[in-house]
């Protein structure tokens, strides 16, 4: 489960700095050391919450923390709090095109089921991930989706794993195969070897009402708390979450969700998975509670069916930069949008640079992010576009076309 931090003046908090070795105090100032001791030791009580409030929810036993930043534009291919780059997803592939969809079913006109029932109903579905990872294990949770060994996981949960495992909840393990992932969705497809499994019956997501009860189920804080279920309402819908440098449209809910329950089911009233979970909203400087998301279904159908059709989502062209508006200096500097990272294997790297102001995009005048973005979701992979830009004082002109965006991702 990832950590998404909110604060409202988007500073994160200054590293903790231990005080200086106290010398020994002469006898006579004893009473003066117990009070500093006890403030010590309130400050180191302090910093461990911390610690523990800014470890990545996402599963890796030692993976780096993500601050989302609402100013990062959706061309971005990673979050620019991010200090090391996650390592190349090495899962083996499996087979693509056998023409498996999912399948959305409608709510029926029965009564609401009780919890007891929609646990019964839904626990068998519910499948422990594990992945290899160069900094530690991966350990998420899965959705069974076909009864011949499609499950569907989130994409940060195996994102830079060699090899990934499925536990069902019989103890049957089985190493897994990966369909496809997709980051910007943060949704994945893996295939096991496996045959009459149990799969979830997922629901319409847009069919839900703020108020709606809902109960996810998941493996919260490791395998010793598999299968857990806690319930909660739906208390927002189409909530925009700034992600990695994406803009995540996901339900919000009031169900308790830990790290593990990455991948997890969000179901309906009726038994019906209705979402995927994947993050928690945290904060560095107070407490926060009940403010969980999942990827509704009507998301996970499109990006889902296009894994396992092709292995990746195609239709998304991207420049591979990340930017940022800024305004004129007044020393000659223009207005514009600002590089501030160039992703290698786009074409724009080795031709734009970090700290280049783009002020014009294919003769459209560029003041604010949403006006290169504009101009580049009119294209697609393949077309060219054409920037005017500033380079300490100098004026240029620079082609860049534009690329698929998983082949920046994969």
């Amino acid at each position: 489960m990832r950590g998404y931090y909110y604060q409202q003046n988007d500073v994160p908090p200054a590293p903790w700095q231990a005080p200086p070795d106290p010398k020994r105090p002469p006898r006579r100032d004893r009473g003066v050391l117990v009070p500093f001791l006890c403030v010590l030791a309130v400050l180191l009580g302090l910093v461990i919450l911390l610690c523990v409030a800014l470890y990545r929810l996402g599963d890796i036993d030692s993976e780096a923390n993500f601050h989302q930043e609402e100013w990062r534009d959706p061309d971005s291919w990673e979050s620019q709090q991010t200090t090391e780059v996650t390592a190349k997803t090495t899962v083996e592939r499996a087979p693509t095109g056998d023409g498996t969809t999912l399948t959305i079913v409608p709510a029926g006109a029965e009564a609401p089921h009780s919890f007891q029932q929609i646990y019964q109903e839904n626990i068998s579905s519910i499948v422990s991930i594990w992945g290899t990872a160069p900094d530690g294990m991966a350990f998420g949770t899965g959705v069974v989706m076909t009864e011949n060994g499609y499950i569907i996981t989130n994409a940060h949960v195996i994102e830079g794993c060699s090899e990934v495992e499925v536990c069902l909840q019989n103890e049957e393990t089985y190493p897994a195969l990966l369909v496809g992932y997709d980051v910007q969705t943060d949704l994945a497809v893996l295939k096991v070897g496996a045959s009459g499994l149990t799969p979830a019956q997922f629901g319409d997501s847009s069919a839900l009402q703020v108020g709606d009860t809902v109960l996810a189920i998941g493996n919260p804080l490791g395998e010793e708390l598999r299968g857990t279920m806690t319930d909660g309402i739906i208390s927002a819908i189409n909530r925009d979450v700034y992600v990695d440098g994406y803009t995540m449209v996901l339900l919000q809910t009031t169900a308790a969700l830990n790290s593990g329950n990455s991948g997890g089911a969000l179901i309906n009233d009726h038994g019906q998975v209705i979402g995927i979970t994947n993050l928690k909203m945290e904060s560095y400087d107070s407490t926060v509670e009940g403010l969980g998301f999942a990827i509704p279904t009507s998301t996970v159908k499109t990006v889902v069916d296009e894994l396992i059709a092709h292995g990746v989502v195609t239709g998304r062209p991207t420049i591979g930069i990340t930017v940022m508006t800024v305004e004129a200096d007044g020393e000659g500097e223009p207005a514009g949008v600002r590089v501030d990272s160039i992703r290698p294997g786009s074409d724009a790297d080795g031709k734009l640079q970090v700290g280049d102001i783009i002020v014009e995009a294919n003769g459209v005048k560029v003041s604010v992010t949403d006006d290169l973005m504009a101009v580049k979701d009119s294209l697609e992979a393949g077309d060219v576009l054409s920037l005017r830009l500033w380079r300490d004082g100098v004026w240029l002109e620079r082609d860049v076309a534009l690329v698929e965006q998983y082949t920046l991702e994969t």
